[in-house]
This record gives structure tokens, sequence and C-alpha cells, in this order.
């Protein structure tokens, strides 16, 4: 009987004995079945509490009554050195770490594991607001028009970067769509977002065309290789593409256009960017970006400001 079994981990609860491996594993299936996390943050919550339980383990740490804040705290302090054998992380990803590691044990006390949560004492790094970066129209018009015409994967970039920009989508979004959420007559689409949340976004005649296009003359040549898989983007074998493919396909315009450091989120921070710019209601942009609360929105209404000092100081007589 495996360390992981449901079963080992029952005998361990009822006779008190459970080891800080069986209490992450616990977590992270709670995690998964109870929170329905997205697979991406459940990869990103195992890597932080593997280095977590490695790290007690270095100090022969085994169980979660063990542990008391100082170790939480230089834990942190580790993985922003790097002290502890693994990479060094920055302060964002140091306090995503943390988060990770104080919903274990707020869990554990939940679950009346423990007595006490160590960690809630704490705090996460100051992490630098950084705002989002957009590029301008003119970049966005050249990235657009980067990939191939004539070939079936610019076809598929040149769609995918249209519903991105013209949609807002995350890019794990846009290749989660299947061909049934689309509807090219009403010109709108369904995106199901984090927490499996879905929304339904109108898109413009520029995305539905480049989209007809890719579906018309480049998916059915992959969708022959394919088991009937409903996805709109697929890859040269016939599968969904990958977020990683996408994320190549988005470079590749980037260097193309002449923009290098393209990020994966850029059409989407530049979708958010362009329609305040334009003069559109926060609480609209809040809608299509799929954010939970307009706090998170408003971060764009800061980029705007500085893109309207930027134009104030360049252009009025007494601006400097």
């Amino acid at each position: 009987m495996g360390a992981d079994s449901p079963r080992y981990r029952t005998l361990y609860v009822l006779f008190g004995k459970m080891d800080l491996k069986s209490h992450i594993s616990e977590y992270l299936d709670h995690l998964a079945v109870e929170r329905g996390v997205s697979r991406n943050t459940l990869v990103s919550y195992r890597s932080d509490l593997t280095r977590y339980e490695d790290f007690c383990q270095a100090v022969a740490i085994t169980e979660l009554s063990q542990i008391d804040a100082g170790l939480v705290g230089h834990f942190l302090m580790a993985l922003r050195s790097g002290t502890d054998g693994g990479s060094q992380l920055s302060e964002a990803s140091a306090a995503r770490a943390l988060v990770a590691v104080r919903g274990l044990h707020a869990f554990a006390l939940r679950e009346g594991w423990v007595t006490a949560d160590p960690a809630r004492e704490v705090n996460p790094p100051a992490i630098p607001e950084r705002l989002p970066e957009a590029i301008s129209v003119a970049e966005v018009l050249t990235v657009l028009d980067a990939p191939p015409k004539d070939t079936p994967a610019g076809l598929r970039s040149r769609a995918l970067l249209e519903l991105l920009y013209g949609s807002g989508c995350r890019v794990s979004e846009a290749v989660g769509i299947d061909i049934d959420d689309i509807d090219l007559v009403e010109k709108t689409i369904v995106v199901t977002g984090k927490g499996n949340k879905q929304r339904r976004v109108p898109i413009g005649g520029h995305t539905v065309e480049a989209i007809q296009d890719y579906l018309v003359r480049a998916r059915p040549t992959a969708a022959v290789k394919g088991k009937g898989t409903p996805a709109l983007f697929l890859n040269a074998r016939g599968g969904r593409l990958s977020r990683q493919s996408a994320w190549s396909a988005i470079r590749s315009a980037g260097e193309i256009a002449g923009l290098s450091d393209l990020h994966p989120h850029t059409m989407r921070h530049s979708f958010a960017t362009h329609l305040l710019e334009g003069g559109a209601d926060i609480r609209v942009v809040q809608e299509l970006l799929g954010h939970a609360s307009v706090t998170t929105t408003q971060i764009y209404t800061k980029v705007t400001i500085e893109h309207l000092r930027e134009v104030y100081i360049g252009t009025h007589p007494r601006g400097r």
C-alpha cells in the first residue's frame, strides 16, 4: 500500500501519525476535488509544497506539529536567496509559494490535525506594483499582420492573435475554446475562465473573418489527423493546441513584427488598455476580462493615466 493512497492517509489520520508528505497530498486532493482549482494552479502548489517539504526534511522535521513561525520565515528567506538548494525566487514568486504554505497550514488547522497555524504570523514580501505592459494600436496591427497567410500554421496564428486581441481572453482560455463555443453569426464566443466560470463576450468582424479563414483553409487539414476533437485550435497532429505552442506562435509573430519581448498576455493587456483609452466603462472591461473584482481591472486605469501623462508632457508647451 503506497504512502499516497487514500487508505494509508485515512489510517494515519485515525492513529494521529499522519506525516508532512501525507498532509500535503491530502491538501492537494482537497484543492483539486473540493475547490476545483485549475490544473496550472495545482501544479504550481505541488511544486511549492514539495520544496517546502524538502526544506523541512533537511532540518529533520517530518510533521506539521513540529513547525513554528520561525521555520516558515526561514523558508521564505531561503526562497528569496536560493539557500535551500532551489532557484532564487523573486518577491512575487516567493509570495506565491508562501500562499501555498499558508493554505496548507490553515487547512490543517481547520481539519483538526494541529492546534495552531504558524504560517499565519509570517507576512509575504512586499511586491512592487508592476503595471501591465500594453503596446500601441499600431504595434498590435503589425503583430496581427505578421503570420503568413498561405500556411495552415500561419492562418491558425492569425486567428489566435485576432481572438486574443478581439476578446481579451487569456491564452489558456483561448486554447480551451471549442468550435461549439463560437457563434460567428452573432459574433460572440463563450470563454471558460478561472474556476470554470463561463462568460460570453463579443468579437469583432476582423476576428470573425480570421477564424472563418482558419476554419475553412487550415483546420480541416489538421482535423483529419485527429480523433474528432472539438477544440477550435488544433496542432499538426489533430489534437488540441497546447498553451506552450500558443505562446510560441505569439512570440514568433512578435519577432517578425520587431517586438522580440512580446509576452503572451500582451494582447490581453492591450485589449483592456485600448478599451479604457477609448472611453469604455471599467465595469464593462471587468466583465469582458472575467475579473471577479473590479479592483483587479483598475490597474489598467493606471496604465491609461501613465499614457496620458506621457502625451501631456510630450505635447503641451508647458508640460515639462
